[in-house]
């Protein structure tokens, strides 16, 4: 499954570092082994990691190899229909096995962090980051995040713990800055040493983690107390309610582990704000919760809370359906957002550079013209010394003279205004060229969406054949069940018949023993029944025996 692999593969990255001897990018295929066979276990495939020993010729793999036979041979046989609940326990335990073999690299005498606090850490850091390769050594993965993303989780738990992000600026280097960080490196900046004299700083700082790793892991939108109407007793209870894209759960205490009860969210939920008939102001600010004919009353204390709670399920049901939570959706909005920035400067940057080679082009031209223009004025001096020479043997000719001086002026003036006017055109067939750039961008952008629509309608065509066969098997399973019961209708009548017709009988034998020996016969009659029913059961149907064929009947 191509969004499973996706979702692990830093977790998985890490773990593959961790089994490297020379730092090399190179892991040898015995290692690789018993990471796959376990793995692969948690997917319940088995026997999938000797494969290794035929997939390529050498005796060890960089991750990129590595990376695709996971792709082709463990992953590959997993369901890409996974509900979203499924998809994240999977997630889970691969990143339990993956840190099994990479947390000693992280695991110190840490009197900031407990082991589960770095665990957590680690979940959330594997979340957020980014695979990158070495430019150095392409063979080389390493994960890394984003220093916006480490700006995030240190603004998050710095106001967990109640503390001033803004107050001295010790991390605005975080916003300007390219530089990645690896999780160690994060580690160390998540150490506030200038904070670890708080009361039960450690505490604290390992709630914080926690809390954080229930909204960005667990996918936690919402949690808070609400009031909920019981089916028995149609009165309001509070509960601490926890929501989730699949599911909302009420616990009677924010620490109690026991789940009280859980509502399966999905598409055809609907959140629908309630209010009093009598028109009076009511204490409990009701909203249900709909789908189909099953309705769940919620209630909040004031308007502001009960509008919060209405927007996060809406956002919930919406995300229901997805293969990805609400969280990394909103991390890969923000890497979208960056990247988009990061070519919109580059865009900028190209623009800039073109700008400027075309003013030293400009600069270049306008030299030449004015060498251009020099050597014409020396030309002319020469033309008027030479004329003042023949001045004195050619009178006649000074006229001519000074026509050729104006015309030659005029041919430099109009030479000049050319040169200006072509620099202006090219100018605007520059500006036109980008503008037709831009336009066939915003085409192509235009088809892709409209692909994409396509995509959307056809895969809706298909799942709406899907539920028109569904409905015809129904269709045909209600016909067979129709069958059945009047077939079974019919056996229980024929059934009832033949009772009467065994009653009948049993009268008439009655009547002709009692007729033939009153007394004897009634006795010896008595006695036999009595000795018969003395060897059935009294939980056993009583045989009575007809004149043609004998019936049990209970």
């Amino acid at each position: 499954m191509a969004t499973l692999l996706k979702n692990v593969t830093n977790s998985i990255c890490h773990a593959f570092n961790a089994l490297q001897q020379n730092r090399d990018g190179f892991v040898s295929k015995s290692k690789l082994k018993v990471l796959t066979a376990n793995v692969a276990t948690l997917l319940d495939l088995y026997g999938v990691e000797r494969g290794l020993d035929h997939f390529r010729s050498t005796a060890t793999l960089n991750f990129e190899h590595y990376r695709y036979y996971l792709a082709q041979e463990v992953f590959a046989g997993v369901s890409n229909d996974l509900p979203l609940a499924a998809l994240r326990n999977y997630e889970t335990k691969i990143d339990e096995v993956c840190w099994l073999v990479c947390r000693m690299n992280f695991l110190t005498n840490d009197q900031y962090y407990t082991e589960e606090a770095i665990y957590q850490l680690f979940r959330i850091f594997c979340l957020v980051a980014d695979l990158s390769t070495d430019p150095s050594d392409p063979d080389v993965f390493t994960v890394k995040i984003h220093p916006l993303e480490a700006l995030i989780i240190i603004k998050h738990l710095l106001n967990s713990l109640g503390l001033n992000y803004d107050g001295d600026g010790k991390y605005d280097y975080l916003r300007t800055s390219d530089a990645s960080l690896e999780f160690g490196e994060l580690l160390e900046v998540l150490r506030f040493k200038n904070y670890d004299k708080v009361n039960d700083y450690r505490e604290s700082i390992c709630e914080a983690v926690g809390d954080m790793y229930q909204t960005l892991i667990e996918d936690v939108i919402k949690k808070g107390f609400l009031f909920r109407r019981g089916y028995v007793l149609p009165t309001f209870r509070e509960y601490f309610f926890v929501l989730q894209p699949c599911e909302l759960s009420y616990y009677k205490h924010p620490t109690d582990r026991d789940v009280c009860g859980t509502i399966v969210l999905d598409s055809k939920f609907m959140v629908k704000p309630s209010h009093s008939s009598s028109g009076k102001q009511e204490k409990v600010q009701r909203f249900t919760l709909v789908s189909g004919e099953r309705t769940y009353e919620l209630g909040t204390l004031d308007h502001k809370t009960r509008l919060q709670w209405i927007a996060a399920l809406q956002l919930a049901i919406t995300y229901s359906t997805g293969r990805e939570g609400f969280q990394r959706d909103t991390v890969n909005r923000r890497k979208q957002q960056r990247e988009t920035e990061q070519r919109r400067r580059r865009e900028e940057e190209q623009l800039r550079s073109q700008h400027l080679k075309k003013l030293e082009e400009t600069h270049v031209q306008l030299e030449r013209e004015k060498l251009a223009r020099l050597a014409a004025e020396s030309q002319a001096r020469q033309y008027e010394a030479v004329a003042r020479e023949d001045s004195r043997r050619v009178a006649e000719l000074e006229d001519v003279k000074l026509c050729l001086e104006k015309m030659l002026e005029d041919e430099i003036q109009a030479k000049r205004d050319e040169e200006i006017v072509r620099a202006l055109q090219a100018r605007v067939l520059a500006e036109e060229w980008e503008k037709r750039e831009e336009l066939e961008q915003l085409q192509a952008e235009q088809k892709s969406l409209l692909e994409h629509e396509r995509q959307k309608r056809i895969e809706f065509e298909y799942r709406q054949q899907e539920n028109e066969e569904k409905l015809l098997e129904a269709e045909s399973m209600l016909r067979q069940l129709e069958e059945e019961r009047k077939r079974l209708d019919r056996e229980l009548k024929l059934a009832r018949q033949k009772i009467q017709l065994s009653e009948d009988n049993k009268g008439i034998v009655e009547a002709k023993l009692q007729a033939m020996s009153p007394t004897y016969r009634a006795s010896a009659g008595e006695f036999m029944i009595r000795r018969t029913q003395s060897f059935v059961a009294a939980d056993r149907p009583v045989l009575v025996a007809g004149p043609r064929s004998s019936h049990r009947f209970s």
